[in-house]
């Protein structure tokens, strides 16, 4: 019998990337012999990311079309036509047994051409409001594996199976001794640590309400790990020392979830994943430059579970410093912000989904 094949695509974003590399993994691990091969969209980030991960990948030309007036839209219904002819020569030379989407543009012209075939296709969507792609493709897909409950408001209820999203295997597990880790990144090992995430690029504002606002963090008793990102740690690394370190990006998250007894971070899935697996009291401020306004809602279905804070960014000035006083000083609600994210943990997520293919099979 030929090893089984399985062709995935997502990207555009790490959003989209990295639970397609843990879906892959998982796949790997279940299925000794089987034949992996990504698809992406050319010149976009996975076309390095996938390769570095030790996986293959094939590129097609597509973009997405652009919300604003852009010249770029002119030549979209030519990438178009021209991914879907790609995909369908990828999917006939490959003749994969499943073909697996986590979004991004070259997932949507790969699915589509996969169920035109009759391969059996399933989506993941990371995030509690769906992208576009993956509100095309559900209509024909054979399962939707989902993050966040109330996704029957967007896709078919009978095809949904709440999966949760995949996560690192190290974060999953967290068995980093909370004062080693702090002792790790050179912190007091039994002083309240602060975390702020920006994401590995940095997020503008939240730096700038960082750096105005360590007097602040330092007088309600926290040391602070600042990761600002790499376009932001020039402008602020002159700020490391006296209970604060700024890092550029952080490999170690393991490590540095283990050291935050507070975090302060944006609301991106994978993000939220991790967040609820370490169950640390979180203040979010959601990205407003995403599509779909993902991270708001993402946050959102976190802030209905009293598992986070959220702020907007507009409202920051106003809210972020009686609200970032009010939760510091009250241990209970931080308490029970930690437990209802424990009870919105879904671990082995990976697993899950590759259940959910096997049964495809």
């Amino acid at each position: 019998m030929r090893p089984y094949k399985f062709i995935i695509s997502g990207g555009g974003t790490g959003g989209h990337i990295f639970p397609a590399l843990a879906i892959a993994s998982e796949l790997r691990s279940h299925f000794s012999t089987a034949e992996i091969l990504f698809v992406g969209a050319l010149g976009k980030m996975e076309m390095e990311k996938i390769p570095a991960s030790g996986f293959r990948i094939k590129g097609v030309w597509i973009d997405g079309f652009q919300r604003s007036l852009s010249l770029r839209n002119l030549i979209f219904p030519l990438k178009l036509v021209v991914s879907l002819i790609q995909a369908y020569f990828i999917l006939k030379r490959f003749k994969p047994d499943v073909a697996i989407g986590t979004g991004g543009f070259a997932s949507g012209s790969l699915l589509m051409v996969a169920q035109w075939l009759n391969i059996p296709t399933l989506i993941q969507e990371q995030n509690s409001y769906p992208g576009v792609t993956n509100k095309i493709l559900a209509g024909k897909v054979k399962k939707i594996c989902v993050a966040f409950d109330g996704l029957e408001r967007y896709f078919p209820k009978q095809k949904i199976v709440l999966t949760g999203n995949p996560i690192r295997a190290k974060i999953q597990q967290l068995n980093v001794n909370p004062k080693a880790a702090k002792v790790f990144f050179g912190m007091a090992d039994s002083k309240d640590t602060l975390v702020v995430l920006g994401g590995s690029l940095g997020a503008r504002t939240i730096n700038l309400l960082v750096a105005s606002h360590i007097a602040l963090i330092k007088k309600l008793g926290y040391q602070l790990i600042w990761q600002c990102g790499e376009l932001y740690y020039e402008d602020y690394k002159h700020l490391s020392g006296d209970g604060v370190l700024v890092v550029p990006f952080v490999k170690e998250m393991d490590h540095l979830y283990a050291a935050a007894d507070f975090i302060i971070s944006r609301s991106g899935a994978g993000t939220l994943a991790e967040l609820c697996c370490v169950a640390k009291p979180v203040l979010l401020i959601p990205s407003p430059n995403v599509a779909e306004n993902h991270q708001y809602h993402n946050a959102m279905a976190l802030a209905v579970k009293q598992a986070a804070v959220v702020i907007e960014e507009r409202d920051l000035e106003q809210t972020f410093e009686k609200e970032f006083k009010r939760l510091s000083s009250n241990p209970v609600v931080l308490s029970e912000m930690q437990e209802a994210l424990q009870k919105l943990a879904k671990t082995n997520a990976a697993t899950r989904i590759v259940e959910q293919i096997e049964a495809l099979l």
